[in-house]
């Protein structure tokens, strides 16, 4: 039941695409049409938000019990009564999940429109607000306390200030103006601060602004699975090479109690603060964050025995998270993705050298876990090919929880290999909008199921290193 159009890629990246999901493996085990379906389906899914949204409640500070009373009553007040649950997870027992209403197709448009960008029109969907610096255009006579309609310009082409928009747009709902269209496109610089109030989106989410800041972080299922995966324990010390902005990092430290070391490495500075100011706010003290490059974390020389940070000793970490850069065609909401092929395909090269690092900084008998949001053969089931072939110290591992489904064929792993991998395939379920009767004549685990199959596209490999011999 598609709502809005699939996902658009530039012509190189779609035929890109469409050569990975009709490769022979997969056509041979599934057949052409079959193959086909798959594929268009996860086109649909992509440029639809997934159908929960999931919290992480950090344990280190609140139950999860007292968390999600709090919550219910907050979605309620939101909600203006609407009867929405608030569900845990049986596996993930950190996280709690709130289902999305909608597509909603009864919503009246209104004369006055604001166009927003597609980050922010992303946003939207998922349940926040449109802050001023997310606005692109409004027409002539916006006043504040209008109820104007709202449109994402998943494109990018319509200019700043524009009193009308003919291209294309999508409809994310209506809310109500926070300014005139004066303030707003005022000489003075971008403003800050709330623009648009949503008060009817076509997708119902809870907005979390400043909603139980300590105590919340939202994050994709499939990200908190990682976590669960590296399965930190209290007193070890752990290297989360790519962290930013540090949800799986605090995961991390809450999983271990606060207890050992938990390093955080990204390559721009205003990503590590915003590592340190999560941590802050989480009441974490076991991160360290460093500004730094994780393709030279590895050191040559001796070290200063008093030297906390990068590059490290071979070695060095009890347990690797590489949740690498990659293309993040698994992320949801997209209607227009732009990135090139050039682009997409930079990403293995990268993987590759960040991957042989982390390989080189743990210690034998350790857990390495390598995670992308993508949907890409290259930078998943490529990669773990690739990994075993090159480095005969690692094994593949089972993996606990086991939530997604397992690894596509394509990259000559076998059955059993495949098996042992996740992939959380949107596709595998049908794309159904929720209303909020079908919501309280559905089981809980129903619900559960949905949730666990409608998230992002994402990818989970888990590593042991072999003792040398």
């Amino acid at each position: 039941m598609s709502f809005f159009p699939k996902i658009a890629f530039q012509y190189e990246v779609e035929e890109y695409l469409t050569k990975v999901f009709r490769n022979n493996e997969l056509i041979t085990a599934l057949g052409t049409q079959e193959a086909e379906n798959k594929y268009q389906s996860l086109l649909s899914h992509l440029s639809h938000p997934p159908a929960f949204t999931t919290v992480r409640v950090n344990t280190h500070l609140a139950s999860v019990t007292h968390v999600k009373k709090l919550l219910f009553e907050e979605i309620q007040k939101q909600f203006k009564g609407l009867r929405v649950p608030v569900l845990e997870h049986p596996k993930l027992q950190d996280i709690l999940l709130i289902p999305v209403i909608g597509p909603r197709r009864d919503l009246k448009k209104h004369a006055s429109e604001v166009i927003v960008g597609a980050q922010c029109g992303y946003a939207v969907l998922r349940g926040a607000h449109v802050y001023v610096p997310g606005i692109v255009s409004t027409s002539r006579f916006v006043k504040a306390g209008d109820v104007v309609s709202v449109y994402s310009d998943i494109e990018g082409k319509c200019k700043r200030g524009a009193k009308e928009f003919d291209g294309v747009k999508v409809f994310l709902g209506n809310g109500i103006s926070e300014l005139s269209r004066s303030e707003i496109f005022s000489s003075g610089g971008p403003l800050k601060g709330l623009g648009i109030r949503m008060i009817e989106p076509v997708y119902l989410s809870p907005s979390f602004d400043n909603v139980l800041p300590s105590n919340l972080f939202l994050q994709n299922l499939p990200s908190v699975v990682v976590s669960h995966i590296l399965d930190p324990q209290p007193g070890e010390k752990i290297l989360d090479m790519c962290a930013a902005p540090g949800g799986k990092t605090t995961h991390l430290a809450t999983l271990m109690h606060d207890q050992g070391e938990v390093i955080a490495m990204d390559k721009t500075v205003n990503k590590v603060k915003k590592i340190k100011q999560n941590a802050e706010l989480l009441q974490l003290n076991c991160i360290k964050a460093f500004c730094y490059d994780g393709t030279k974390a590895l050191s040559v020389e001796k070290r200063e025995d008093k030297q906390e940070g990068p590059p490290f000793l071979p070695e060095s970490f009890d347990r690797v998270l590489l949740d690498a850069p990659c293309s993040g065609m698994g992320q949801r909401p997209n209607m227009a993705y732009s990135s090139t092929l050039k682009e997409v395909t930079s990403y293995q090269p990268l993987q590759r050298k960040l991957f042989t690092v982390a390989v080189k900084l743990l210690k034998p008998g350790g857990v390495l876990v390598y995670s992308t949001c993508t949907i890409t053969l290259s930078e998943n089931e490529e990669q773990v090919a690739w990994a075993l072939k090159t480095f005969p110290c690692l094994q593949l591992h089972p993996q606990e929880p086991h939530i997604g489904g397992e690894g596509m064929k394509g990259a000559g792993l076998s059955l059993d290999q495949l098996k042992l991998l996740q992939r959380f395939d949107p596709s595998v379920v049908t794309l159904q909008g929720m209303d909020i009767n079908s919501l309280h004549d559905s089981r809980e685990d129903d619900l559960i199921s949905l949730a666990n199959k409608d998230c992002i596209g994402f990818f989970i490999a888990k590593f042991i290193k072999s003792h040398s011999k």
